[in-house]
């Protein structure tokens, strides 16, 4: 089991920036991915980015460029950098861990609220 805690939401306005962290506790597996999705009100939940534990990273296509995933192995965690926010970047980002090449196991944070609103 893996439990995962976000931190970083709030309120900012457009052209700001806002950092996500998510930390991962619990027994962590060899290889996995941990990410970041977001649910508007309304919408389904979509991908924002993610990062393997080697490394490797995607985006989605609207957040290229502006946004940064990285990791800190040593804590287990993940840190989203949001860069030139917009309002349409305003939703609730859950973290989220999945185990590779292994028995399925996913598990998703409770969620932060990030708007961008002037």
């Amino acid at each position: 089991q893996v439990q995962l805690v976000e931190s970083g939401g709030g309120l900012v306005q457009p052209g700001e920036s806002l950092r996500l962290s998510c930390a991962a506790s619990g027994t962590i597996d060899r290889f996995y991915v941990m990410g970041w999705y977001r649910q508007a009100p309304g919408r389904q939940r979509d991908l924002v980015a993610t990062i393997t534990n080697t490394g490797g990273t995607n985006y989605a296509n609207s957040v290229t460029g502006r946004f940064t995933i990285s990791r800190d192995s040593a804590k287990n965690m993940v840190i989203l950098q949001m860069n030139s926010l917009t309002p349409e970047d305003t939703a609730v980002y859950y973290c989220n861990y999945r185990r590779l090449f292994s028995t399925s196991y996913t598990n998703w944070g409770q969620g932060t609220q990030v708007t961008v609103s002037s």
